[in-house]
């Protein structure tokens, strides 16, 4: 108890004694420890997910992008707990186990251009940042835009596109895109999200069903533009806003 008061109470201090090399090192254990919590999870929904492993890939960004960094400083004692944080503006920073499972189910590759629906604080944009080419991310509420562009700008993450605008519609500008991940709940699939998304892309996006229910669905669009849905998981999302 003494320990988890005195480290957050560190975790309160300024930047400079926040980066120290005992704080980075307690960050580096506990972001660790939350992959291997990721990786027994994963194999406990493996039947669902239809995997018990996640990439190679996907698991060396979790290990690798400092979740803390994304968090407002009175949460970032928690930041590797396997669990949503609130961000501000009613938004969170999503489960740590659904960003890699949200992650690898878009298979994604060195040379692909990812568009991201909901920035919220450039967490999820991160860890894609880690595996792919280039992502393009559009977030509703300006003042995270513009903070989320600061931090992943700090981070130099530099293959990173950030914009304030309704996600609904995508960024056809940019379009098209090898995947499309959502990271708020729709009433449906926004047909101008499947219009921009290549064929052979996937999409990942949590979808409000019945009784109020939100699904996490694997959107999939062939060759010839067949599109095909897979429902994944039962999860909890904040629910896409904007003018649509």
């Amino acid at each position: 108890m003494i320990k988890r008061i005195f480290l957050s109470i560190l975790c309160l201090l300024p930047g400079s004694l926040l980066h120290s090399g005992a704080i980075d090192a307690h960050y580096d254990s506990a972001r660790a420890k939350m992959v291997k919590v990721i990786e027994k999870e994963v194999k406990e929904t493996g039947r669902q997910l239809g995997k018990t492993r996640l990439a190679p890939s996907v698991i060396a960004a979790m290990k690798k992008v400092p979740r803390h960094v994304f968090v407002p400083l009175r949460y970032r004692f928690f930041a590797y707990d396997n669990r949503p944080l609130p961000i501000g503006y009613g938004q969170t920073i999503s489960q740590p186990y659904i960003v890699a499972v949200m992650t690898d189910l878009l298979a994604p590759k060195p040379t692909d251009r990812v568009l991201e629906v909901g920035t919220g604080s450039g967490y999820q944009a991160a860890v894609l940042a880690e595996i792919v080419k280039e992502v393009y991310t559009i977030e509703v509420i300006g003042a995270l835009a513009a903070s989320a562009q600061k931090r992943l700008k700090k981070e130099g993450y530099d293959n990173i596109r950030t914009r304030t605008g309704d996600g609904y519609y995508g960024w056809k500008e940019e379009a098209p895109f090898d995947a499309i991940i959502v990271t708020a709940a729709a009433g449906n699939i926004p047909p101008p999200l499947l219009a921009q998304l290549k064929p052979g892309g996937r999409m990942v996006i949590p979808v409000k069903g019945f009784y109020y229910v939100q699904y996490l669905l694997l959107v999939t669009k062939s060759a010839d533009g067949k599109v095909t849905t897979r429902q994944i998981l039962p999860v909890e999302f904040v629910p896409m806003t904007g003018e649509h």
